[in-house]
């Protein structure tokens, strides 16, 4: 397949279709003859601050990197500032239960991508909003194995994390109690943890109970995944009560009922009534600096006005394409070469299949089943692994990927969709390289606010292939094994990492063990961008874990 470059679906100021309806018209008419309703008090602008006021530490972003640190550096005492581009959202007002009424959710600013296997942005891997992509995460929660930071060590490929397992497991299990995880206890692949999931796993949707009775014809051991929705009742601190998932099914479309445990509703709360301020809507373009190469502030777009604020710590925390283009745009951080370098994406191989039974895949928690018996494949030809789970997909979602993959169109494409409420599926989530030809880089084009896009580069290399070909043919056996019919294959690639991974020397990494910057000496980096490697398991967990633990590094620092 030739080297191509492709468009993101979302786009930040797309062309307008001209309307045809004359019904739709008249009512597109009349709705522009009511004047605007007054913004609600959600909606209003904040005053701008004090050009001279310094806070303790700004934190550039809101999702699983930021939210965490932001909390426990208000809990600390320290007078903190989150600056998320997108808007504050109320859940139970703006979260329609309609798939495309939610497109908000995700980041449609355009985003170049290039390589032999182009990887999909916007819904598949980026949020915006108070909450980051955490408002739209399907909240499957594993643990990383401790193999996951030892690639290098146990395959001599990859790289190793300059740390243990041993170092995120508190923040795990803190994290799992905080949210309020819904998940197996024991849990079949690491029955020592010290402490179970607090809450029962949630209930199993069509495509989980399909795949728990093949694989155990096979031999394959399954369990109910952890869940970041809650299967009963939950406290949370800093918010109250939150109520039970009610198998709405929306996840990534958005929670309209608090039960999954987005940022918004959990670690930011939280971190409000510590003190922290939130302000959204907040787009930052430049990070300034003195003489002595420290961070002094940061300068934002807001409601069509330019904001200055000054700090004495900045935590950049935007996610592996923004954090990175942030610090190429100012120019920061880069004397290891490494600032866009390491782009991982994971595979996500999927295989579908029809089957007799009434499967409603948009139903309940869409990674309802796991297994992570494929953890380290005995005949694997390739390093790392991968796990396996049921999915649940939304008609627009499942269609869009299904025309792209099968080629149907017109009367095939109706006649297939038909059978839409009879289709499952499963998918892999598996470990990713590192590789040279894989990176991202700032592009020509300009977006709407005259920045340069960021371009990313992503070829599947010789390891994804051979993963890919295992997993599939494993899936194909499961489906098999199922009693499904008109058995296709869709590869993807999920979730965006390594852009500014974390390292022992300034040589080969951004950011040293504990998330600081070697040659900036008050930045903080703290997402998915440092990971060395990519896992074999969905990253939000670690993500959070890894928010946690940097905040308090930097505390003990403080302290020291």
């Amino acid at each position: 397949m030739p080297d191509e470059e492709v468009l993101e679906e979302g786009v930040l100021n797309p062309v307008q279709p001209e309307i045809q309806d004359p019904l739709l018209k008249s009512i597109l008419a009349e709705s522009e003859a009511v004047p605007a309703a007054a913004p609600t008090e959600q909606e209003q602008a904040a005053p701008l601050p004090d050009p001279a006021d310094e806070v303790d530490c700004v934190v550039i972003g809101t999702g699983a990197g930021g939210a965490p640190l932001l909390a426990r550096l208000a809990m600390a005492g320290l007078k903190v500032v989150a600056l998320e581009a997108g808007p504050r959202r109320d859940p139970t007002k703006d979260y329609a239960t309609d798939e495309k009424a939610q497109n908000f959710l995700f980041w449609n600013d355009e985003r170049l991508s290039a390589g032999q296997n182009p990887v999909a942005f916007g819904k598949n891997n980026s949020g915006t909003g108070v909450g980051g992509s955490t408002l739209h995460y399907t909240a499957y929660t594993p643990r990383a194995h401790r193999g996951d930071l030892q690639l290098h060590t146990d395959f001599g490929q990859g790289v190793d994390w300059p740390f243990g397992i041993e170092e995120l497991e508190p923040y795990y299990e803190e994290i799992e109690h905080f949210l309020g995880i819904s998940g197996p206890t024991p849990y079949p692949w690491d029955p020592t943890r010290r402490k179970g999931y607090p809450l029962a796993p949630l209930p199993l949707n069509g495509a989980a109970q399909l795949m728990e009775r093949a694989c155990a014809q096979l031999g394959i051991q399954t369990s109910p995944a952890a869940n970041a929705a809650l299967s009963a009742r939950y406290y949370q601190e800093g918010i109250g009560w939150r109520e039970a998932c009610t198998n709405r099914g929306f996840c990534q479309a958005g929670c309209n009922r608090g039960a999954k445990a987005s940022m918004d509703v959990t670690f930011l709360p939280l971190a409000e009534s510590y003190g922290a301020e939130i302000r959204a809507d907040a787009y930052v373009t430049e990070i300034e600096r003195d003489t002595t190469g420290r961070v002094t502030g940061v300068v934002y777009e807001q409601h069509g006005q330019t904001v200055r604020q000054r700090c004495r710590h900045l935590f950049l925390c935007a996610g592996a394409v923004e954090t990175p283009r942030l610090l190429m745009l100012n120019e920061l951080a880069l004397s290891s070469g490494h600032v866009g370098k390491n782009f991982m994406a994971h595979p996500g191989m999927q295989v579908w299949g029809t089957f007799p039974e009434d499967i409603r895949p948009y139903k309940g928690i869409p990674g309802g089943l796991i297994s992570e018996d494929t953890h380290r494949p005995k005949d694997a030809d390739f390093a790392g692994g991968y796990l396996l789970q049921s999915i649940g997909v939304m008609p627009v979602t499942f269609a869009t990927q299904m025309v792209r993959q099968r080629k149907l169109w017109g009367q095939p494409l109706r006649d297939y969709m038909r059978s839409y409420n009879h289709i499952a599926g499963i998918n892999i989530l598996g470990d990713c390289l590192p590789h040279a030809a894989n990176f991202m880089e700032l592009s020509d084009e300009k977006d709407a606010r005259g920045l340069p896009k960021p371009r990313l580069h992503f070829t599947a290399q010789e390891n994804e292939q051979r993963m890919n070909r295992h997993a599939e043919k494993l899936m194909r056996q499961i489906w098999e094994a199922a009693g499904a019919t008109d058995i296709w294959a869709f590869e993807r690639y999920a979730h965006v990492i390594g852009t500014a991974r974390m390292g022992r020397s300034g040589d080969d990494a951004v950011v040293n063990p504990e998330g600081k910057a070697f040659d900036v000496p008050n930045l903080y980096i703290c997402d998915n961008s440092v990971f060395p490697s990519a896992l074999s398991v969905n990253p939000a967990l670690t993500i959070m874990a890894l928010s946690l633990r940097t905040a308090d590094k930097f505390l003990a620092s403080l302290r020291a």
